[in-house]
């Protein structure tokens, strides 16, 4: 195997010759304006020229594979909200806000007539 560093594609997408890291790894990062330094502190795995190679191939490749991070970032939010709990999160968040209401009708109802008997 040889030492150069290149962008592969094993079957997961373009991703580093030199380790299992992907390209889409580390889009967020480009795409947030991380530097180099601040990547090498999360991913110690990396090194200096690795990350310049993998950001040279976003650059020439940043529209595609926006919208590929993109369509992952839908994806993962979908799979940890799917509809049906943002619709349960609702109808729960609508009964929370009808038991606080109830509550302080409750109170205020206390607080008349605690005034009344001390009155």
């Amino acid at each position: 195997m040889s030492d150069k560093i290149q962008i592969v594609d094993r079957g997961r997408g373009p991703q580093l010759s030199t380790s299992r890291i992907t390209v889409q790894d580390l889009v967020p990062y480009f795409q947030e304006g991380v530097s180099g330094a601040e990547i090498i502190r999360w991913i110690p795995t990396l090194s200096a020229e690795e990350i310049a190679i993998v950001h040279a191939y976003y650059r020439e490749h940043q529209a595609e594979l926006d919208e590929q991070d993109r369509r992952i970032r839908i994806r993962s939010a979908q799979a940890k909200n799917p509809p049906e709990v943002e619709e349960i999160l609702r109808r729960g968040g609508e009964r929370m806000a009808a038991l606080k209401e109830e509550f302080a009708n409750k109170k205020n109802h206390a607080e008349r007539i605690g005034d009344h008997a001390s009155g």
